[in-house]
């Protein structure tokens, strides 16, 4: 396995790794998390495939965008790698965050094939106590900058965001907070029927983060797609039933 670096999008260096022979899959892995989360899955469909494992920029060995990146920098991003390398008409593989990019790039792109594990894409539902929450904090934002004044109550406001947000959003650089803020409302939906590739969704029935209602709502939009499920499998389906998901993931790839 050979690790590389390219430059796309003006100058962002992404890393990725090379292995295996045969048509070009591109894998992406979930946000908080780079491309060994995913080797697993890297290691069955390098069986048939040449597999382009990257770090998605901000992640991994890669740099941080430049500016606050949507999915459609970060798609675009892919689209110049894939065209920097020459690959044509690859499979697509996307986990979580991944998925994102992965159903945008196979809208607009000629696409073999299209595999989404407990993919993101479908804005979360949201219940009134969210939005007393996000009213609350609003409130709260303008009372400070008020009191301590614009630099002051940033300061404070990231401290109290960095302790009430996922784990995710903890972790993250400043940038990185503010484009997981923006990405993660980005809601997909209208490009999924534009999807003409074979699509394969595999979930996790216990997944809480991307729930199975998103596997079947993609599955209603996109022409093309069916669902593999796994019973007491969270958000990481592919780690959670390692010799499950290889089985339906070789058996979707030689089909």
């Amino acid at each position: 396995m050979n690790s590389e670096n390219i430059e796309v999008c003006g100058g962002t260096r992404i890393a990725y790794s090379v292995s295996g022979k045969g048509a070009p899959l591109i894998l992406m892995h979930g946000w908080g998390c780079n491309s060994t989360t995913v080797a697993s899955i890297a290691a069955v469909a390098s069986e048939t495939h040449t597999v382009y494992n990257i770090d998605f920029p901000g992640f991994g060995a890669s740099e941080e965008p430049s500016e606050v990146w949507g999915v459609e920098q970060y798609t675009k991003a892919i689209e110049e790698f894939a065209v920097k390398l020459g690959i044509s008409n690859p499979v697509l593989i996307g986990h979580s965050f991944g998925g994102r990019v992965g159903i945008l790039f196979a809208s607009r792109n000629k696409v073999e094939k299209l595999v989404l594990v407990d993919a993101a894409g479908v804005k979360p539902r949201r219940g009134l106590k969210y939005y007393a929450k996000v009213w609350s904090f609003k409130a709260t934002k303008r009372l400070m900058r008020l009191v301590y004044g614009k630099d002051g109550a940033e300061a404070r406001i990231e401290k109290a965001r960095s302790k009430r947000g996922s784990a995710d959003y903890a972790a993250a650089s400043p940038k990185m907070r503010m484009i997981l803020s923006k990405v993660v409302n980005e809601d997909l939906r209208s490009v999924m029927p534009s999807v003409k590739a074979p699509t394969l969704l595999i979930w996790g029935e216990n997944d809480t983060a991307t729930p199975m209602r998103d596997a079947r709502i993609m599955e209603q939009l996109i022409p093309d797609a069916g669902i593999v499920s796994f019973a007491g499998c969270g958000h990481y389906s592919f780690l959670d039933n390692p010799v499950g998901f290889a089985a339906v993931l070789r058996s979707f790839l030689k089909s």
